[in-house]
C-alpha cells in the first residue's frame, strides 16, 4: 500500500465499506466541516462539542475528530474546559475593541497596499468577487454576502503583496464571521445598495492607485461597520443573542 495511504476503520459496530483516504484528508475534512459549522453559528458558541456524536454524524473514527479540534483550538474556535470536556469558544461581546481596532487598521492596510502595489490582473479578480457579493447582497442572502464579502477583502489584500497582512487578516475576517451573523440576525433594515456601493469605492480608488482615497475609504467602510455591530450588542445586551 502506498506510504500516503491509510485506511480509515469504521466506527465500533458500524457496518459496511472501509473509506480509503490518504493520511490527513480525513483530519481535513473533520475541520473543515466543524469549522464552517462554527463560523455560520450552526454550532453555537458555548455549546458542547461531542467527539463520539461528531464521529458517528461524519462517518470517522474518533481519532481525524481529535487532531480537528486541535487544530481548531489553537484557532481558538473551540476551547477545553477545567473538566476536560470541549465546547464552541463563546464569543466575549464585552471585550470587542481590540478586535474592532485590529479589523479596521488591516482593512486600511490592505486597501492601501492594494492601491500602491497592484498589477493589472488584480483588478478583474477584485471586480468579479465584487459581482458574486452584489448577487449575494441583491438577494438578501446573509451566508453568502458574510462569505462573499470575506473573498473580495482577501482579494484586496492579496493585491497588496505582503502576504503576512494577509494571513492576518484572513484570520480576523474569519473570527468575525460570528460577530457578523448575528449582527444581520437583528439587522432587518439590510441596504445592499450601500454596502455595494462603499466597495466600488473601493475599486476605483485602488484603480487609480490613490492611496490616501483608499484609506479614506477602507477606514469608513470599517468604521461603519463597526459602529453598527456595537449599537446592535448594546441595545440587546439585555436580551438574549439569537445563535441560530
Amino acid at each position: 500500500m502506498d506510504d500516503h495511504a491509510r485506511t480509515e476503520e469504521p466506527l465500533d459496530g458500524a457496518e459496511g465499506p472501509r473509506i480509503e483516504r490518504k493520511r490527513g484528508s480525513g483530519v481535513q475534512f473533520v475541520y473543515d466541516t466543524l469549522r464552517a459549522e462554527i463560523l455560520d453559528l450552526t454550532l453555537a458558541p458555548g455549546s458542547p462539542v461531542d467527539e463520539i456524536q461528531i464521529a458517528e454524524r461524519l462517518g470517522m473514527s474518533r481519532t481525524p475528530v481529535r487532531e480537528a479540534l486541535v487544530r481548531l483550538a489553537a484557532e481558538g474556535l473551540v476551547s477545553t474546559l477545567p473538566n476536560r470536556s470541549t465546547i464552541v469558544a463563546p464569543i466575549d461581546f464585552l471585550n470587542l475593541s481590540p478586535f474592532f481596532d485590529a479589523l479596521t487598521l488591516m482593512y486600511r492596510v490592505t486597501t492601501r497596499l492594494a492601491a500602491d502595489q497592484h498589477e493589472p490582473a488584480d483588478l478583474p479578480l477584485i471586480r468579479a468577487r465584487q459581482a458574486d457579493f452584489e448577487r449575494a447582497a441583491l438577494a438578501r442572502d446573509v451566508v453568502g454576502m458574510i462569505l462573499t464579502n470575506r473573498d473580495f477583502h482577501v482579494t484586496i489584500a492579496e493585491a497588496g503583496r505582503n502576504p503576512y497582512y494577509t494571513a492576518l487578516f484572513v484570520r480576523l475576517l474569519d473570527e468575525g464571521r460570528r460577530i457578523l451573523r448575528i449582527y444581520y440576525s437583528f439587522y432587518q433594515d439590510i441596504l445592499p445598495q450601500e454596502f455595494i456601493a462603499e466597495h466600488e469605492e473601493m475599486i476605483a480608488a485602488i484603480a487609480a492607485r490613490d492611496t490616501a482615497r483608499a484609506d479614506r475609504v477602507a477606514t469608513a467602510h470599517a468604521d461603519q461597520i463597526v459602529r453598527q455591530i456595537q449599537a446592535v450588542i448594546a441595545r440587546d445586551r439585555r436580551q438574549s443573542v439569537p445563535l441560530g
